[in-house]
């Protein structure tokens, strides 16, 4: 897993150094000619460099869709293609994956209960394999040592496709779904 310190982090550096918070020295607050190093523009090269710093996990979960479970494929279908969705995947009976511009959504009809926040290790967002990602097993691994329950787990022994769920505090859905195999591994 990755490392990195969030924008709102760098801000708040930037911030309790004097700072104006902002990344462009360009702004009205850094406008003085005092640079010194507590003044706007010196905590904002400070930022900038802390930018770069590794500070907090975070996991290459790959695509995110929401699945939706419809009671009428064709309805819901028509509904979201008003929106500007383009069907991009799905068999047409059962299931479509659609997306417009970054977002992507799958409706399933008959196939679970409730929506589920979907994410899919090892796929962009056009379902083309990333060359390196999190693979489901550790991400598990990961979540399991957090103390989150799964729902249904992967198969540690395995390195091919697998799925875990688990849900979030508000008893949302989440389901990690990996389509390819472990990067690396032949299947």
């Amino acid at each position: 897993m990755t490392r990195y310190l969030t924008l709102a982090t760098v801000l708040a550096i930037s911030g309790s150094l004097g700072g104006c918070g902002t990344l462009n020295c360009r702004t009205a607050e850094c406008s003085s000619t005092d640079r010194s190093a507590t003044s706007c523009c010196a905590a904002d090269r400070l930022t900038t460099e802390a930018a770069t710093l590794q500070e907090a996990d975070t996991m290459q979960l790959g695509n995110f869709s929401v699945s939706l479970s419809v009671k009428d494929l064709a309805a819901s279908r028509a509904f979201y293609e008003t929106l500007g969705f383009k069907q991009v995947g799905g068999d047409g009976t059962g299931y479509l994956i659609m997306q417009n511009q970054t977002a992507t959504i799958g409706l399933f009809y008959g196939m679970f209960e409730g929506n589920i926040m979907t994410f899919n290790p090892g796929w962009d967002r056009n379902s083309n394999t990333l060359p390196a990602f999190d693979d489901v097993r550790d991400i598990q691994r990961h979540l399991k040592s957090q103390g989150i329950a799964m729902m249904m787990e992967a198969d540690e022994a395995t390195t091919g496709p697998a799925s875990l769920v688990f849900v979030d505090p508000d008893g949302n859905q989440i389901l990690i779904d990996q389509h390819v195999p472990r990067a690396g591994s032949d299947k």
